[in-house]
């Protein structure tokens, strides 16, 4: 339900978040506010508070704790920019703390949430505040429930439950991204593949079929398997396929009758979720069976939209592919282009030591903001 028809959270029991401080403070100011998924009621009540203070120029609604905020100006295009307020759990590294990083000598923000993603979230919040007139309509998106299964998903519910609030001609997801964009993300498949066999007691194995010992024809298959290279609009992306589970056995002194291997296949843009599927059963066609557990798709790279040509120029590097799954996939699925564009350095994620370069938050603000703020018109000839 939007909280427009509803209480705003109360002011005594919210944290105070101060946009106009600027986005390295805010991040700082996110962090300190635990949000590990599940738990993210105190930091979405403390985003909705900081927008009705400080952004009137907003059309403020809430999902659960998803908050979404926008314009209403009439601009020809809409670009919609999202973010997840959820962390994975502390582990001693809160409150953040200000370091000098010793290889590079740059400022840095120690702690978790400043790689994944409150840094970037930070980033959102300061420039939907600034930008009263920006030269598009915007959608702003914070929500929950990210690091964890994917039908939890706060943005997958507010997309289910208010689809009216979600069409927009380009996307932007703040995941960390070392400040430039990387296009589309990978699809992910998990299977279970069974292997069935006989049961007997060990002193007479012959008796029975070994199911953990025919598993190893998978495992040496999984094994030998070369991860493709795939070229999907012009950004190259690596799959893989890989075993992430095994489980079998009966007892000590039982030959097991069943074998189970959980195998992830990342695949590349170009494929099809019904394509990867195919892929994945004819690859384990001698198994007994194999079960489809989670799939998502992948989205495209989304650059050859204009809005994403000039989004390119203002950030003034390369675009890259990006090889993990993120819910820029949701966004592909409604035929919105979407990229990834953050601050902070992926590999960092979730580490205890998570950290993010001062200079890459104010370099990811100022790059949004140039863009947001200039014409999105193409040149007259």
């Amino acid at each position: 339900m939007s909280t427009q028809e509803s209480q705003a959270p109360s002011a005594a029991s919210t944290p105070i978040l101060d946009p106009t401080a600027g986005p390295v403070a805010l991040t700082r100011q996110l962090c300190n506010i635990p949000s590990v998924s599940g738990d993210e009621c105190a930091i979405a009540d403390a985003v909705e508070a900081m927008l009705r203070s400080h952004a009137p120029h907003l059309v403020i609604s809430r999902d659960g704790d998803t908050v979404i905020a926008r314009t209403e100006l009439g601009r020809e295009r809409r670009v919609a920019i999202a973010g997840h307020l959820d962390t994975v759990p502390i582990n001693d590294n809160l409150p953040v703390r200000d370091e000098v990083d010793p290889v590079t000598g740059e400022a840095i923000i120690w702690g978790r949430g400043t790689v994944d993603m409150k840094a970037g979230v930070a980033v959102q919040l300061a420039l939907a505040v600034e930008l009263v007139a920006p030269a598009v309509d915007l959608t702003w998106i914070w929500y929950d429930h990210e690091e964890v299964a994917s039908d939890l998903s706060g943005l997958g519910r507010a997309m289910r439950n208010h689809p009216e609030l979600f069409g927009a001609d380009f996307a932007i997801l703040g995941e960390p991204s070392n400040g430039t964009i990387e296009g589309g993300c990978n699809g992910t498949l998990r299977a279970r593949v069974e292997l069935h066999g006989t049961r007997a007691h060990s002193a007479r194995s012959w008796m029975g079929v070994n199911a953990i010992h025919r598993a190893s024809v998978i495992l040496s298959r999984l094994a030998a398997y070369e991860a493709e290279r795939v070229t999907v609009d012009g950004l190259e992306y690596r799959e893989g396929m890989n075993a992430v589970r095994i489980d079998g056995g009966v007892a000590g002194n039982v030959i097991p009758d069943r074998c189970s291997i959980e195998v992830n296949y990342r695949f590349a843009p170009s494929r099809s979720a019904d394509e990867a599927v195919e892929f994945v059963r004819t690859f384990f066609a001698d198994a007994d069976s194999v079960e489809i557990v989670d799939l998502s798709p992948g989205a495209r790279p989304g650059l050859d939209a204009p809005l994403a040509q000039r989004f390119v120029a203002a950030v003034g590097a390369e675009p890259t592919a990006k090889l993990g799954w993120t819910d820029v996939s949701r966004f592909s699925a409604l035929g919105i282009p979407a990229v990834n564009f953050g601050p902070g350095n992926a590999l960092l994620a979730h580490a205890d030591d998570e950290r993010v370069p001062v200079a890459q938050i104010e370099s990811s603000f100022a790059a949004l903001h140039a863009w947001l703020s200039a014409s999105q018109e193409p040149p007259v000839k």
